[in-house]
């Protein structure tokens, strides 16, 4: 009868690599945000006067709402 015995770590479970995956999922997810965010103020700012008041904003929301 023919036994393996695998003892050695998937690659992905070490903690060093883990924490690689958490450092670049983690920048990631911060360049998205910072990507959304700068997305809406684009789109706010392209709006009228007008228009942001029927949606209830003011220029001066603009900045307090894309914090």
């Amino acid at each position: 009868m023919a036994v393996y015995n695998d003892t050695r770590p998937h690659p992905g479970t070490r903690p060093a690599t883990g924490l690689m995956h958490r450092l670049v999922a983690d920048v990631l997810g911060r360049l998205a945000a910072w990507n959304d965010t700068r997305v809406t103020r684009n789109a706010l700012s392209r709006l009228s006067d007008r228009e942001l008041d029927d949606i209830g904003l003011t220029r001066s929301d603009i900045d307090r709402i894309t914090r």
